[in-house]
């Protein structure tokens, strides 16, 4: 919870008890901490780090234990703790002296503790010392040079901290898609084993797949007699940190990373995005984060109309109220009401004349229109190819047979040629294409032409072993190749023909931020013109949350493409499908589309795990406007092979 502002959690309305098993850790933790902001006895802030731990690995009923006074009997709860745990469970209410503990802390200190590797300790030292009463006054002093000649701290310190200030602004801002995405799921799973539940889905950004969210909202449809106890259970799932409200339809909770049954962890990635993100100190705020959750508890007839309101986007829903306008009829969250009927009632009381809608299908169609998929509710001309029932038959994962750009051990892979064989194969993938780094990125354990055209002969024996078992699988075989000065590749011409293709991608983006947009866009130009140059790798360089791309016009390299097409040559454009790149984007993709340009959905999978990201370039290609005819990744493996022989 460090970096969010500790504060002691709102009781259940309903209770005892009054607050979960990590909720109550939690507080212990909180408390320990400002006592050590405070200067407090040590021995005092072990007790309570000790009663945190204890708690946090607890397996029997805290509510029973305080109940029949075993609690009193643990090891490390001694009688003042023991009370003060017991007056919370059972009536609900912090000690007073915690109260004031948090009140009396400056709320700047509390903030600082958000900051990666920055504990009580060196706060309460600077707090003294230097007088850093927050974030701001930190970055002040340490831009100034005060805090590298304090005892203990030094330069790279110093730096540590600016970096983790500018680390910690970027991760407060939004969470990437799949961070959510797996919050929201495990979320909306706890709520779906709830007796009394009828219905619920995952609303907001997150369904609409944007590549990065806020916040989650979560629709419920829960008939009025169950209403109370589904919203008493929700209130009582593990990993909820904190209860913001909770009214009659609108719980607002904080999630954090104990919600997940096989804890947190972000896998596998190559140096070049952990180094973008943060490193270990993105890690460690990641692991320790939270989100914010909104859950909406509807009856079941109002689901569909609250589901379709609350997933948004703004834009598209103001353009179906003005189509409900349009046909006498009021659209909102509670239903499709004709004004006639409804006349001055307003909200939920004029929902008794809504037109049926048991599904979202159901609504749209009371508009006259196709219904419109979640990812393509952004008021991008969605509305017009809805009503001409001109939407896509969007891509489907399954569709997929294969994606061509790939690591292994050879560069900075975790996983061997044949372990990400095997792996494609369990995805039921018909072919897997390899590419891995070229020598310049030394980083990324780039591979030297001796190495690469071994692992080429390797993959031909393997083909061959596959075809002569009659197995319906192959690997295609490429490289990743760093674009360097005046746009060339990264092997000589005679290497580049032994390989079946070539992802082209910008590594040095230091170099290419620091350039204008037209001559980074002249040297990708250069670069697509080389014979060999299949795919443009994530092109333009952005990470989420890590940094931004450089400057390039993607529409010329698109158009450039469309000719080079139209002459009889094979080239796609990459949607890099790591979450933390999902380059190109989303908008970019449908413009692909519309020029004839074929997308490669890419994994960019540095081990076995890092295949199943195939996924979220899939979620975004389907916000592109793309279908199966659209994208390379849907080609069987001998019709890929006839497109990648026309370079």
């Amino acid at each position: 919870m460090a970096g969010n502002g500790f504060k002691l959690p709102k009781a259940r309305p309903n209770g005892p008890p009054f607050f979960s098993r990590n909720q109550v850790a939690g507080v212990l933790h909180q408390v320990a901490v400002l006592l050590e902001l405070q200067g407090a006895n040590v021995f005092r802030v072990r007790s309570y780090q000790n009663g945190s731990r204890l708690l946090g690995t607890l397996t029997e009923d805290l509510h029973e234990l305080v109940v029949t006074g075993r609690l009193f009997e643990m090891k490390g709860i001694g009688k003042g703790l023991g009370s003060a745990l017991s007056q919370a469970i059972l009536e609900g209410e912090w000690p007073d002296d915690w109260h004031r503990l948090h009140n009396d802390t400056p709320h700047g200190l509390i903030e600082m503790l958000g900051i990666p590797g920055l504990g009580p300790k060196r706060i309460k030292l600077m707090h003294t010392e230097l007088g850093v009463d927050s974030i701001a006054k930190l970055k002040e002093v340490a831009e100034e040079g005060l805090i590298a000649p304090m005892k203990g701290f030094g330069k790279k310190t110093e730096q540590r901290m600016l970096d983790g200030i500018e680390l910690l602004s970027r991760f407060r801002a939004r969470r990437r898609l799949d961070i959510g995405l797996k919050y929201g799921s495990a979320f909306e799973q706890r709520i779906r084993e709830i007796p009394g539940v009828e219905r619920v889905q995952l609303a907001g950004s997150a369904r609409r797949r944007k590549e990065t969210i806020g916040d989650l909202d979560i629709v419920v449809g829960v008939t009025p007699e169950q209403h109370e106890n589904v919203a008493n259970s929700i209130l009582a799932l593990r990993g909820i940190a904190d209860v913001k409200g909770a009214g009659d339809s609108k719980i607002s909770l904080i999630l954090e990373a104990s919600i997940f049954e096989d804890g947190f962890s972000l896998g596998h990635l190559d140096a070049n995005v952990l180094q973008a993100i943060g490193g270990d100190d993105y890690e460690q705020l990641e692991s320790a984060g939270t989100i914010d959750a909104q859950v909406r508890l509807v009856p079941p007839e109002m689901f569909s109309f609250t589901l379709a309101y609350f997933t948004g986007s703004k834009e598209h829903n103001i353009a179906m109220r003005q189509r409900a306008i349009d046909r006498g009829l009021r659209l909102n969250e509670f239903g499709l009401i004709p004004e006639q009927k409804a006349g001055e009632l307003k909200g939920i009381e004029a929902a008794q004349f809504s037109l049926h809608a048991m599904t979202e299908e159901d609504i749209y169609a009371h508009l006259d229109m196709q219904w419109v998929a979640p990812e393509l509710r952004e008021d991008m001309g969605e509305m017009d190819a809805g009503s001409q029932q001109a939407l896509p038959q969007l891509l489907e994962l399954p569709s997929i047979k294969g994606a061509l750009h790939n690591h292994t051990v050879v560069s900075d892979g975790e996983a061997t040629l044949e372990q990400m064989a095997d792996a494609a194969q369990s995805l039921g993938w018909n072919w897997l294409g390899i590419a891995d780094h070229s020598p310049t990125l030394k980083i990324a354990n780039g591979a030297p032409a001796d190495r690469l055209l071994e692992q080429g002969q390797t993959i031909k024996q393997y083909n061959q072993k596959w075809a002569e078992d009659g197995v319906d699988f192959r690997l295609f075989h490429g490289v990743e190749s760093d674009i360097l000065s005046g746009g060339k590749l990264d092997h000589p011409d005679e290497v580049l023909k032994e390989l079946d293709y070539v992802v082209a991608s910008v590594h040095a983006v230091t170099k290419w931020r620091g350039r204008d947009e037209n001559e980074n866009t002249e040297e990708l130009l250069k670069v697509l013109e080389h014979p060999a140059t299949t795919i443009i790798g994530h092109p333009t360089g952005r990470i989420l949350q890590g940094r931004e791309g450089y400057e390039v016009d993607v529409y010329r390299i698109i158009d450039a493409m469309a000719e080079h097409i139209q002459d009889g040559k094979f080239k796609a454009i990459e949607l890099n499908a790591s979450p933390y790149r999902l380059d190109i984007d989303y908008r970019l993709c449908k413009y692909a589309k519309i020029s004839g340009v074929p997308v490669a959905i890419s994994p960019d999978a540095h081990s076995t795990r890092g295949l199943a990201d195939i996924q979220y370039g899939v979620m975004t290609a389907r916000k592109g406007w793309l279908d199966e005819t659209d994208v390379l990744n849907t080609m069987s493996g001998a019709s890929l092979a006839q497109q990648l022989a026309l370079q």
